[in-house]
Formats: structure tokens, sequence, C-alpha cells
């Protein structure tokens, strides 16, 4: 019983200091959260991203969450890590005897390589902001945005073309 007290007393003092530190802000610092998107214009699988320490799954589709000013401003950074898989569909010619499976599978994780970068984040209008869309590209290449088309629409910002394939040589 102690302990669910000290544990309510301690959620409710950073809640109030949640308050006091966002409650009492100017509206050019007021923070609100949106969705995580992975776009992969690559051949290879991405396995998780990490925006600013907000992790997601780098499969496609959005992750819940980041948290980005309500307000672009300039000086806006992602600082994106991520593990790529160079062969996502190595499983399909795993053995299928259990021991030989989790062996290969051992030894094509050790293969997953780890890359990070920093970019910058586009200005967007007023307070529309649709959460971030990362987009994976050839030589381990980012770009960011948060627009609110889809990547489909003619009117959406990054155009690179989809299953890109490595070039023989990545520039510096």
């Amino acid at each position: 019983m102690r302990r669910l007290i000290s544990k309510a007393f301690a959620q409710g003092m950073l809640g109030f200091l949640g308050l006091t530190l966002f409650g009492c802000s100017s509206a050019d610092n007021e923070m609100t959260g949106g969705n995580i998107q992975a776009v992969n214009h690559t051949l290879h699988g991405i396995n998780w991203l990490s925006v600013n320490g907000y992790r997601a799954d780098g499969g496609g589709g959005r992750s819940c969450c980041i948290v980005m000013p309500a307000k672009w401003r300039p000086g806006l950074k992602a600082n994106i890590e991520w593990e790529v898989d160079s062969d996502p569909y190595a499983y399909s010619k795993w053995p299928t005897d259990e021991k030989g499976y989790w062996d290969a599978q051992t030894k094509h994780k050790a293969n997953y390589q780890r890359h990070s970068a920093t970019v910058d984040i586009p200005e967007w209008p007023g307070t529309k902001r649709c959460g971030l869309s990362v987009h994976f590209l050839v030589c381990n290449g980012v770009k960011v945005t948060s627009s609110c088309w889809a990547p489909s629409s003619p009117n959406y910002p990054i155009k690179d073309p989809m299953e890109m394939k490595e070039p023989a040589l990545c520039p510096k």
C-alpha cells in the first residue's frame, strides 16, 4: 500500500511539474504530439528508427509518437538513428528445423547495420503539422517532412522514387 501511495505521489508531482513547465509557457514553445512514419525508398529492410529519442517501427505505416513544437522555428533538427537489414527476405532460404532456423537467424542478425544522421526539419505553415515522415534513401540518406499530404499525392514535397537500388559507389 505504501508503494502505491509513493507511486501516486510521484506521478502527481510529475504532472504538477509538467503543468508548471509547459502550462505557463508562451505559444512559441508549445509542444504537441504526432506520429512517426517510415517511408523506405530502398530495397533493404528498415527494422526500426528513432527520431530525437522517440523510437518507431521501420516497417512502414505510422507509429506513435513524437513530440514536436506546435509552431515551426528555425534550427529544428531531427536526429535519426535506424537499423538496416540488407537482405530482408533471407528468412525464406533458412532451414526449417528449429536449431538450423535459430542459427541462421543469429548469423543473419549479425549483419544488421546501424546508421545515424541529423537533418533539418523543413518549415510547415502555421500550426498545420502532421507528425514526421522519415524517408530512407540509398547510400544511407534520409529526408524528413511534416507534410499532411500522402506520399502518393503530387503535392507531397519528397519525390524520390521507390525501390531504388544501391549504386556501386556512394558519394562521400
